[in-house]
């Protein structure tokens, strides 16, 4: 971390570590116009080097997104026919980014769509950070803080969640070349591996097992989803004092080669296990 860097963490960490007193606006407003530009992000990708390796969460930069919503006060917005009445102004200067947006999607000024982004009329929060040529389709939400990797597919109605508290909570990450599905929901800082596809309709969160049955024995994963797999919607079945029933789990039924690198041999791969097809 540079010098300035170090200099603007400790500032924000002393306003927030200090309710009682008023902000330091100057420091809140310069760390997340850094946000918007991309040149700093909640949390930061493992060295290429090492690209199995974890992400490294940076507290203090959601520590500014929290007291932003203390410095902003509610401001109407027009555009168009349509009014908006929040405390945080839109994102613009697509043009200069290299971003295209199709009405009526809308990113909120702290959030990063990277050069070749496509944004549908989809929503992207505060703190968020898209990489390039990443296309967030129609109606899909990528959450507060939430980290998106270059080349990724969020395919319409996808619900990516938003993890600002607790401060040191992890966001949802969904890295590289990942293929996320028709209406599928990730939550409560779940990893998406690299290259992964997730199938239409699958729910993921911290506690829902995602198991693979790709072998002679089941192999279960929580809150990670392994780089190139297949997942799955499926149940497993719990005895409860009223009877038998199925609680939901994603199931890994293979890996990524070279024959699945399509969209088209995707959805043959995803059909084969009877699942329905992408919008």
């Amino acid at each position: 971390m540079s010098v300035r860097l170090e200099e603007l963490s400790a500032r924000i960490q002393t306003s927030f570590a200090r309710p009682e007193d008023p902000p330091d606006v100057h420091a809140v407003e310069e760390a997340i116009g850094l946000l918007d530009r991309g040149e700093i992000r909640v949390a930061e990708p493992p060295p290429e080097s090492d690209p199995a390796g974890g992400w490294t969460l940076l507290p203090w930069v959601k520590e500014a997104v929290l007291l932003y919503f203390r410095v902003r006060g509610l401001e109407s917005t027009t555009v168009g026919p349509f009014e908006y009445h929040d405390k945080l102004p839109l994102k613009t200067a697509y043009a200069a980014g290299g971003v295209r947006v199709v009405p009526p999607g809308v990113a909120r000024y702290g959030a990063y769509l990277s050069p070749g982004v496509v944004l549908m009329p989809g929503y992207v929060n505060i703190g968020a950070w898209v990489g390039p040529e990443t296309l967030v389709d129609t109606w899909a939400t990528v959450g507060s803080c939430a980290q998106i990797g270059s080349r990724v597919h969020l395919s319409g109605g996808v619900g990516i969640g938003g993890v600002l508290e607790p401060i040191q909570a992890t966001p949802v990450i969904v890295e590289d070349g990942a293929f996320i599905g028709s209406r599928v929901v990730i939550v409560e800082g779940v990893r998406i591996g690299r290259e992964a596809v997730i199938a239409p309709g699958v729910v993921l969160t911290s506690s829902v097992p995602v198991i693979d049955v790709t072998g002679p024995e089941p192999l279960e994963h929580r809150g990670v989803v392994p780089a190139r797999a297949i997942v799955i919607p499926g149940t497993r079945p719990r005895e409860f004092p009223a009877g038998r029933y199925g609680l939901p789990c994603g199931l890994i039924v293979g890996y990524r080669d070279g024959t699945t690198e399509s969209k088209l041999q995707l959805n043959d791969v995803l059909r084969e296990f009877g699942v329905p097809q992408d919008d």
